[in-house]
């Protein structure tokens, strides 16, 4: 199972069934670091230093950060979804199909979004 860090906009939902799926999920408020605004980079920094992939909703920036430094633990962008449970399935299902996470951007798009 994966090693995840959920940042902080990353619903406590999905990471509560990410947990039950058997993944290692650390939140933002698991590492005392929730309301401080730290930036992008920062997260995706303490990530690394954790060997855990960033699971997030905000693509548009954990993309770029990708292109930037290709080398980190994983990224995982998300779409977001009410449903948690199949959320958290979609992603333990994603992760599944990669084995190593190592470098690797994954796009976990909700059903409805994936076909328009």
């Amino acid at each position: 199972m994966a090693s995840l860090y959920a940042d902080e906009h990353y619903p406590i939902g999905i990471t509560l069934h990410l947990r039950q799926l058997g993944h290692d999920v650390l939140t933002v408020q698991d590492a005392g670091q929730a309301g401080q605004k730290i930036p992008d980079p920062n997260v995706l920094a303490f990530a690394i230093a954790q060997n855990r992939a960033v699971i997030t909703l905000n693509r548009k920036d954990f993309i770029r950060l990708h292109r930037l430094q290709p080398e980190h633990a994983g990224i995982i962008v998300c779409t977001f979804d009410p449903n948690w449970e199949a959320l958290a399935r979609r992603v333990d299902e994603a992760i599944a199909n990669e084995g190593s996470l190592y470098g690797k951007l994954i796009r976990v798009v909700r059903p409805s979004l994936a076909s328009s």
